[in-house]
């Protein structure tokens, strides 16, 4: 048998390395957004590089029953599929049309970035824009059907800008003046959403876009883990879903 080659992980009797660290060690001294980090690129992210992928995974956890991966877990669930299965279903429903704006707007500043000679002219961005809305285009990352103004988005903003070096910011920056080169275009408002920032610090700590669904895969499992065990413990079998008729009885809002 040829030998193949493999920089992830080296098993040998009691040793387990992760892109060279020790388990042992990376289980005292990282924080699981790091480790995800680390295994993708390989190397350890700075400690301002992990706090904002960290909110990366932990912005896209959940967001309700209405999202397609929700309901196809639920559905999943109440026909009495095993877990791995109910939480495939869910994982399965992440495509195109929902988590893959992250990797369309990656796509998108990439193509921005190099309409503007990799700058952040706002002349040039504005005429790239128009460009777009000339070619019928529709942004992927901006407007949600559900908020005006997407906090998630709000705060990985606020963060990157708190814990990135200024080399760092460029695809952040770009997609703000894109927003605002949306509205001076056709007045209407289409706020970068939390899929839309996203792909810029994705694209900031130079993560691949074929990655993003992933990226976004590994953010929602925790809350499909949940909606699946909730449905199985707190509703009949076999029920006929209806999102719209689900109601929030957790606790009120609270702070940390």
């Amino acid at each position: 048998m040829s030998e193949w080659n493999t920089k992830i992980t080296s098993i040998k009797p009691n040793e387990i390395l992760i892109r060279g660290y020790a388990v042992e060690e990376i289980m005292e001294k990282l924080s699981y957004a790091e480790v995800v980090y680390l295994i993708i690129k390989g190397e350890l992210p700075t400690p301002e590089e992990g706090r904002v992928f960290q909110a990366v995974l932990t912005s896209s956890v959940d967001h309700g029953v209405t999202p397609p991966s929700a309901l196809a877990t639920l559905n999943s669930t109440s026909t009495g599929a095993p877990l791995n299965a109910a939480v495939a279903s869910g994982l399965l429903a992440i495509n195109s049309f929902h988590g893959g704006a992250i990797e369309d707007s990656m796509k998108l500043y990439l193509k921005a970035a190099e309409f503007t000679g990799n700058t952040l002219d706002e002349s040039k961005i504005e005429e790239f824009v128009k460009m777009k809305f000339e070619q019928k285009f529709k942004f992927p990352g901006f407007g949600h059907r559900v908020h005006t103004e997407d906090p998630r988005s709000i705060k990985l903003t606020e963060l990157c800008m708190k814990n990135l070096p200024e080399n760092k910011l460029f695809y952040i920056k770009l997609a703000k003046i894109i927003e605002e080169k949306i509205f001076t275009a056709k007045g209407i408002k289409l706020p970068v959403n939390v899929d839309g920032m996203i792909g810029a610090v994705l694209l900031a700590l130079e993560i691949p876009a074929e990655l993003a669904n992933g990226i976004f895969m590994i953010s929602r499992v925790p809350g499909l883990l949940a909606h699946y065990y909730e449905e199985k413990k707190t509703q009949k079998p076999m029920r006929n879903i209806d999102q719209k008729s689900a109601v929030y009885d957790g606790p009120s809002k609270r702070s940390i």
